[in-house]
């Protein structure tokens, strides 16, 4: 080291040691002026207030859901046959009873008429043994005999009827024809689709909720609902909810119905459905930034009399930025939404009110 640095830091240490012994020594006066003059001189804290007043809150619970026809059902015949002929069109519009296909039939029409000449035949035997009865010609029994073959022909020709009609499809109930997978002279087996029919006015909606909300939900209740075909939004009401919550995911299904007499709405599609739980006439919300969690709860700053002030406050229901206060709050109450981790109890703030 130099003899210049050597210099410099004794010239240091000399002033250090001179500062410890004169400093004690000085008036406490003097001392106090400057503290005083250093805080008079630091600029107060600027926060951001509320001040809460009493406004209704409506307990929402936002989910998702699919959306499924009122009825459907896959069109099919009970009865193996060539198909006659297709009268609907697809995507049609049909009425409840509306013949949609038939099978050949012209088999089953002649054994029809072939019991037809037989019933004929048989109500004319049983109209001459009955006069026969009548004048003690024949016995009670031979005239049984020949009512009796007149009742089982009637009785075949009632099954050969109901056979026929099963020949015919028709529609169960109104709705709209699908897309079919059969043609005009084609063979149709039991059971083999030829298409779906749906009813979707109205349009039923099903989603879950979490089962801690079963206490809240009844039958009736109304709900809204948006889909990304368009950006209105829509309306239904609660019509049934399954009587046992699903053990693997704890929520529990409902169902519910909206009009859709336009026909905007299809089954299977994506839908973002709002359920109003209850509404709250007179709740207090604070934003949700004012609130500190604590070990032993939960606190926010108020601004009383020029100064911050703790409070302990309870929380209820939250919404995208404020959460409602239970207790601990009041109407008129000045909570401070800013600076809340320079604040401290006590402390003098200047305020601007929201």
């Amino acid at each position: 080291m130099n003899k210049t640095a050597k210099r410099i830091l004794y010239i240091i240490i000399a002033v250090l040691i001179l500062a410890v012994i004169v400093y004690p020594k000085l008036p406490k006066s003097e001392v106090k002026g400057t503290s005083d003059q250093a805080i008079q001189d630091t600029p107060l804290l600027t926060v951001n207030a509320v001040v809460l007043n009493e406004e209704p809150l409506k307990n929402e619970v936002k989910v998702t859901g699919s959306l499924i026809a009122d009825e459907s059902v896959a069109l099919n015949t009970e009865l193996a046959g060539k198909v006659e002929f297709i009268s609907f069109q697809e995507g049609e519009r049909v009425k409840k009873g509306t013949v949609l296909l038939a099978l050949n039939d012209d088999e089953i029409l002649a054994e029809i008429e072939k019991l037809q000449f037989t019933k004929k035949l048989n109500e004319s035997n049983e109209n001459r043994q009955k006069q026969l009865l009548d004048k003690e010609a024949i016995s009670r029994e031979e005239y049984e005999n020949s009512l009796t073959s007149l009742n089982t022909i009637k009785s075949e020709i009632k099954v050969l009827q109901a056979r026929l009609a099963k020949h015919y499809l028709k529609a169960p109930f109104d709705g709209v024809i699908g897309l079919r997978d059969i043609s005009e002279g084609g063979y149709l087996n039991p059971g083999t689709r030829v298409a779906d029919l749906y009813k979707i006015d109205p349009i039923k909606l099903e989603f879950a909720i979490p089962s801690k909300y079963i206490s809240l939900v009844n039958k009736g209740d109304k709900i809204n609902f948006s889909t990304d075909a368009y950006e209105d939004m829509f309306y239904g009401e609660i019509y049934a909810i399954e009587p046992q919550i699903d053990p693997e995911t704890r929520s529990i299904r409902i169902r519910a119905s909206s009009e859709n007499t336009d026909g905007k709405h299809f089954p299977g599609q994506f839908a973002r459905i709002t359920l109003i739980l209850q509404t709250i006439p007179n709740a207090i919300l604070i934003p949700t930034e004012a609130v500190i969690p604590e070990l032993s709860g939960k606190k926010v700053f108020i601004y009383k009399n020029g100064k911050s002030e703790p409070r302990q406050v309870t929380t209820g229901i939250r919404t995208d930025k404020r959460i409602q206060v239970t207790e601990g709050l009041s109407k008129g109450d000045t909570v401070i939404t800013s600076g809340i981790l320079q604040v401290s109890p006590g402390m003098e703030v200047n305020v601007n009110i929201n």
